[in-house]
């Protein structure tokens, strides 16, 4: 099971930090699985200009194909102004509208106020079912006061962590399941 992080984007720390909180939780409850941290911040991704992701070079081809090639990904990304950051949505822009087919999707937000709660609802959702993506449903919500000096305190966010990283881990596996039940309908 190959799964990547991707830490969306290039400023901050909290979405970094809640992403290694992912990463060691699953490394601890699930060793096998081959996981993969993209921090946007690490990357230089040009813009999306409309070309297929493969005719892109450098950081921009490791990042696009990394994530075409993983089962799952697990996005981790701040709110900024109410909206997503520009360069989680320049990654979604240049892959394939179909990227996300046969890809479970799973997602936490930083925030630093309740009200952007439904930005998660509003904006990434949909680009992921537009996508093809197979969306764990429940995602974490973690706001600037489950911070102190860039260390995650709130012991809630690490229990609703480690239940996403379980329910993104099933949900894998039983997409997988199903896709081998089907493949082995055919004879071929």
């Amino acid at each position: 099971m190959k799964i990547v992080g991707l830490s969306g984007s290039i400023v901050g720390s909290k979405t970094k930090t809640a992403m290694l909180v992912f990463e060691k939780t699953l490394r601890a409850k699930y060793p096998d699985a081959e996981w993969t941290l993209i921090d946007l911040a690490d990357y230089n991704v040009q813009f999306s200009d409309g070309r297929n992701y493969l005719e892109y070079e450098g950081d921009t081809a490791f990042v696009a194909k990394a994530l075409m090639d993983a089962d799952t990904i697990v996005i981790g990304t701040p709110i900024f102004q109410a909206s997503l950051p520009a360069t989680l949505k320049n990654i979604f822009d240049l892959l394939p509208i179909n990227a996300f087919r046969d890809k479970v999707i799973s997602f936490f937000v930083t925030a630093g106020s309740s009200k952007h709660y439904l930005v998660a609802e509003q904006q990434l959702k949909p680009i992921l079912a537009y996508m093809k993506a197979q969306i764990v449903q429940t995602y974490v919500f973690i706001e600037d006061q489950d911070y102190v000096k860039k260390e995650i305190v709130n012991d809630d966010v690490f229990l609703r962590m480690e239940r996403l990283v379980e329910d993104t881990v099933n949900l894998t596996a039983t997409y997988e399941l199903i896709r081998k039940q089907q493949e082995d309908q055919y004879d071929f």
